[in-house]
């Protein structure tokens, strides 16, 4: 089977993160202690691409969760899904990076990234064969643009021969005033363009214009955003609907190629 990693980082990549396994969740028919509760073998049929099969009988993501604050990652132990990831694939320090690229990038992350590295590595073992990885961040952030980007040069490194696909979040100006956000994703840029295959762009205005104008909200909240987002890569990575799940395929290389 050919795996995929997922990696997400920072708050806005983790409550993404959150959302999406929510979704695979639900099509693989998978609760949130990890066990299998569907109504069609066909559920089953590519699940080793996102989870690994434990021994008791557990589906447990593929996943690696970062942040350099512990909040985020408290509120999603304690969210509905939050128990079926592996404890030790929770990776955060304690300082944060303030917003700030350069924190995440040369400083606090980099403290920090030997750490994200060496449970990348564990999992990419538990691959029969990887694929490659996926990311999930935005670019406005300080730990998703700076730690995020670093992250991503030094797997490839470490992965030369695998696909490295990005979900990036771009900031607007319209929705947030942060000053230092344009600077953080156009020094974000520069890394995806050398280190990146694919680099999904989601333009956090056209996110909150779909919530406004399809699904008719007044003040979206987060929770809608986010779901917007996870909707978006779950519909990218080729998932399609129960009736379909013989023909189902998730392959970085193929999608590359179609674009």
């Amino acid at each position: 089977m050919r795996e995929i990693l997922h990696i997400q980082g920072g708050q806005c990549g983790n409550q993404i993160g959150a959302k999406f396994w929510e979704v695979v969740c639900a099509e693989h028919g998978i609760d949130s202690t990890g066990r299998y509760g569907g109504d069609s073998e066909l559920q089953l049929e590519r699940v080793n691409v996102y989870y690994n099969e434990a021994s008791c009988g557990r589906f447990v993501p593929r996943a690696v969760l970062m942040d350099l604050e512990p909040g985020t990652m408290d509120s999603l132990r304690s969210g509905p899904y939050g128990q079926i990831f592996r404890p030790d694939n929770f990776v955060f320090g304690q300082s944060g990076a303030g917003n700030n690229w350069a924190k995440g990038h040369y400083t606090e992350g980099a403290e920090l990234i030997d750490s994200v590295l060496d449970v990348v590595r564990k999992e990419a073992e538990n691959c029969d064969c990887l694929q490659g990885f996926q990311v999930c961040h935005s670019l406005g952030g300080g730990t998703g643009s700076g730690m995020g980007t670093l992250l991503i040069s030094k797997i490839r490194e470490e992965y030369p021969d695998r696909m490295m696909l990005t979900f990036s979040v771009f900031p607007s100006p319209k929705v947030s005033d942060t000053v230092v956000e344009p600077y953080n994703a156009t020094l974000s840029v520069h890394q995806l363009v050398e280190n990146a295959d694919e680099c999904m762009v989601l333009d956090n205005e056209a996110l909150y214009d779909i919530c406004f104008r399809t699904l008719k909200l007044t003040t979206p909240s987060c929770k809608y955003v986010y779901a917007s987002v996870s909707s978006a890569i779950f519909v990218d990575k080729c998932f399609c609907s129960r009736e379909h799940w013989p023909n189902l395929k998730v392959d970085i290389p193929e999608s590359r190629l179609k674009l």
